[in-house]
């Protein structure tokens, strides 16, 4: 399944029904109580599209609309991404948005906050181990194929092999280095599509999500996402599942990565079917 990120999706008259007998509970639960619920998404592959160059990444044109004619009615919208909050705010066009004023953005997978009704960000000191990565990494990668590029997100550190003539091969051959470095300074590496990133442990979407969810009480949550990072997510909506939460599992769908497929209780096609899914939403709960 290809992801069609630049065509205005199709609206769907009605809202899909989940594969699994937890995701039909999520999803009664979500509709039954839509101001206790909680919409949290990811953000790249999922509300934008994947480019070679993750700073041209710009939100699907449909996104902002969506969210904002489902935010006023639950308890919550958040996104949560490995990006910087406010990076993920200006390529999304999230700030000064009516209908959004509540949105939050839980950036370097919740490590920052930036909350829309004050268009802040809160967040705790940098790790140290970034910096000393940030030094050392050039000299790792002096012999890296040609088109792998380095992404500086701050409080880590992204290498991106996508423009590299063989992506996989190059990903592949950087994997146990990088994962080396990072461990010297006391930082893991969080595989991605076509991209390693190094950053400070205990910082995942699972745990963003959860103290989110838990800190509002909210009674349902939905949550989707489309890459390795997203499963710790998956893994916290199956948490509050078995302490009674119901919860729904969407998959932005690709060629790349199939393992959220597996777990997901509704899978669409890329950012056009996550804003396809958002908008049929917001219809039902009007």
């Amino acid at each position: 399944m290809g992801s069609h990120t630049d065509a205005t999706p199709d609206p769907l008259d009605h809202l899909p029904t989940p594969a699994t007998e937890a995701g039909r509970e999520g999803l009664d639960g979500l509709l039954a109580d839509p101001r206790r619920a909680v919409i949290a998404l990811d953000f790249d592959g999922t509300l934008a599209g994947i480019v070679p160059d993750p700073d041209q990444a710009r939100a699907h044109p449909g996104a902002v609309p969506a969210l904002a004619a489902l935010a006023p009615k639950v308890a919550s919208v958040a996104v949560i991404t490995g990006r910087p909050a406010e990076v993920a705010v200006h390529h999304g066009g999230f700030a000064g948005v009516p209908g959004l004023e509540h949105l939050v953005v839980l950036g370097h997978y919740g490590a920052e906050r930036w909350d829309a009704a004050t268009g802040t960000v809160t967040a705790p000191a940098p790790h140290p181990g970034v910096a000393a990565v940030r030094a050392e990494l050039p000299g790792l990668l002096a012999g890296a194929p040609d088109g792998t590029r380095t992404e500086d997100k701050g409080r880590s550190v992204a290498v991106h092999t996508r423009r590299a003539a063989d992506p996989q091969a190059a990903f592949e051959a950087l994997r146990a280095p990088l994962t080396g470095l990072a461990a010297r300074h006391g930082l893991i590496v969080e595989p991605g599509r076509m991209v390693l990133e190094l950053r400070p442990p205990g910082m995942d979407k699972g745990a963003a999500l959860l103290d989110h969810v838990q800190g509002i009480g909210a009674g349902a949550v939905l949550y989707a996402g489309d890459d390795l990072g997203d499963l710790p997510a998956y893994s916290a909506v199956d948490r509050l599942r078995t302490e009674g939460t119901p919860g729904l599992l969407v998959c932005s769908g690709s060629d790349e990565v199939t393992e959220l497929r597996k777990r997901a209780d509704v899978e669409v096609d890329g950012p056009a079917g996550v804003v396809a899914l958002l908008g049929a939403l917001a219809r039902r709960l009007a």
